[in-house]
């Protein structure tokens, strides 16, 4: 299993940032090297060879209808049927990313299965690219070192209260709109390091505005996301029109989901989203009604004790 030391829980803010930013899109290998169905294994197995590479998509024009991997060719060799055709070998039941989702789902995807790579698929349902961890970690880095950059160059520190307080953003969320999934938190989290916010409360901000941002766009039939800042504290606001939590109390178990299982597959679901968001929050307190459904969290922006 190709597991990447990752987690949006204990990452350091920078890279949360960057997870919930960045698109499939921004990191997959585009340069493909691709094979018909009419391929032989033992041509696959040169390609492979020549390529440096340990999977080869097959493809009719720009659909994808399989994969053949090492261990196909391993087996072919071990049972004698290397000069076969690609189509009577292939791997058909394959597990795909689009180009449009966040990378978080390509780390969550990497977590749960054991394959070394994803093929990505855009919009048309055409292949675009190939997603390994390797791919993703290598962003990381080259995005941090220029976060840093900019971090370094930046020195201005403008006080919360003479420059945010009051200030109200709302941000209209919509159901299953994965791609602009993330664009709320981001910008709250914008916001507060350019006040000077400390890195520690920034991530806790993070963590509940993207969770909440998260419900909204899975479970909801759309809503909004409020952020509102005071000298001290800033509030958290999420707001849907439905369908409604049947169950408040058990949805605060960790755990607990009726994600269906198209959503389970984009690697949401985990019943994980509301207990995170009171676990980082201040103040937490939640309404539910079939004609929707209200969270409100609260953050301290200047505790008295700092965390360490």
């Amino acid at each position: 299993m190709q597991e990447i030391p990752i987690n949006t829980i204990t990452s350091p803010n920078v890279i949360l940032e960057l997870i919930y930013r960045l698109k499939v899109k921004d990191v997959m290998t585009t340069d493909l090297v691709t094979a018909s169905k009419d391929t032989t294994l033992r041509q696959i197995q040169y390609i492979m060879r020549e390529k440096q590479v340990t999977g080869l998509p097959i493809v009719v024009g720009k659909r994808l209808i399989g994969i053949v991997s090492m261990d196909d060719i391993i087996q072919a060799l071990d049972k004698g049927y290397i000069e076969e055709k690609a189509q009577d070998h292939m791997t058909r039941n394959l597990i795909v990313l689009e180009d449009d989702m966040p990378i978080s789902f390509a780390i969550s995807y990497f977590d749960r299965f054991s394959y070394h790579r994803f093929p990505v698929l855009n919009k048309h349902k055409e292949l675009v690219g190939m997603i390994t961890s390797r791919d993703i970690t290598s962003t990381l880095l080259v995005e941090i070192n220029r976060e840093i950059e900019e971090l370094e160059k930046r020195t201005r520190t403008t006080s919360l209260s003479e420059e945010m307080s009051g200030e109200i953003h709302t941000y209209s969320i919509m159901k299953n709109d994965f791609e602009n999934a993330g664009y709320a938190s981001t910008e709250i989290k914008k916001r507060l390091k350019s006040a000077g916010i400390a890195p520690h409360i920034i991530r806790r901000a993070a963590i509940a505005s993207y969770e909440l941002e998260m419900n909204l766009v899975v479970h909801s039939d759309g809503g909004e996301l409020i952020a509102e800042y005071s000298p001290q504290t800033m509030q958290i606001t999420a707001r849907d029109s439905g369908p409604g939590i049947s169950d408040v109390e058990a949805a605060m178990t960790p755990g607990w989901s009726t994600a269906s299982e198209w959503i389970r597959s984009l690697g949401f679901g985990a019943g994980m989203g509301l207990p995170n968001v009171k676990s980082v929050a201040d103040e937490f307190t939640i309404e539910s009604t079939r004609s929707g459904t209200t969270v409100v969290c609260s953050i301290e922006l200047h505790p008295k004790q700092e965390e360490k």
